[in-house]
């Protein structure tokens, strides 16, 4: 990644030195380096609103009462899962992460999962379906509220940033229950060559 963006900012200086607006490329890249700061800035905010809601949802017991809830879905789609694991309550609370927009947030915790549904695993070299379902399901990051993008609107200044809502639900739907299906599709075919 560090080759692409040193290739992007050498061929940006050298257009610019032929172009005769090298003064025009600098002033553009400290633009955005003060942009990208106040982006940074802005959700920060954001960010630790919603990290402090999974928080006191966390030591309220909500998350507990949601996988409850959500215990006959998570037990059909991860049935090599063990009743009592913690990972179940995790899967919920990286869901719900995702649900509200913060990947970030759901990021540690899906390592935390991942590293949970290891610990069962009775063969260390390969991923357990749980773990390709859990996979599948981050992946698509399914998004009620999109805390992030919202957050970011904000910052461009945005007229309208919660337009986004209706958009992002849809198409986060669509790949979520896709990776859900594909994942179901995948463990059958791979069982039959196991």
């Amino acid at each position: 990644m560090n080759y692409i963006f040193f290739i992007l900012i050498s061929v940006s200086i050298v257009a610019g030195i032929f172009n005769h607006t090298l003064d025009k490329v600098v002033s553009s890249m400290l633009g955005a380096c003060n942009t990208a700061v106040e982006i940074s800035l802005s959700l920060i905010g954001i960010m630790a609103f919603w990290l402090g809601i999974m928080r006191i949802a966390e030591k309220s017991g909500l998350v507990q009462i949601i996988s409850k809830f959500l215990f006959p879905i998570t037990k059909f789609l991860f049935k090599d899962v063990k009743k009592d694991s913690p990972a179940i309550g995790d899967i919920t609370m990286s869901i719900t992460a995702n649900a509200l927009g913060l990947t970030n947030a759901a990021t540690p915790i899906g390592l935390k999962v991942m590293k949970e549904l290891q610990e069962d695993n009775p063969d260390k070299s390969k991923a357990t379906d749980a773990m390709c379902m859990f996979l599948g399901m981050n992946t698509a990051g399914f998004q009620i509220i999109p805390a992030t993008v919202i957050a970011i609107l904000v910052g461009f200044g945005a007229k309208n940033p919660t337009e986004i809502i209706l958009p992002t639900l849809i198409v986060t739907s669509l790949s979520f229950v896709t990776a859900i299906i594909v994942a179901l599709i995948l463990q059958k075919v791979w069982r039959k060559y196991d």
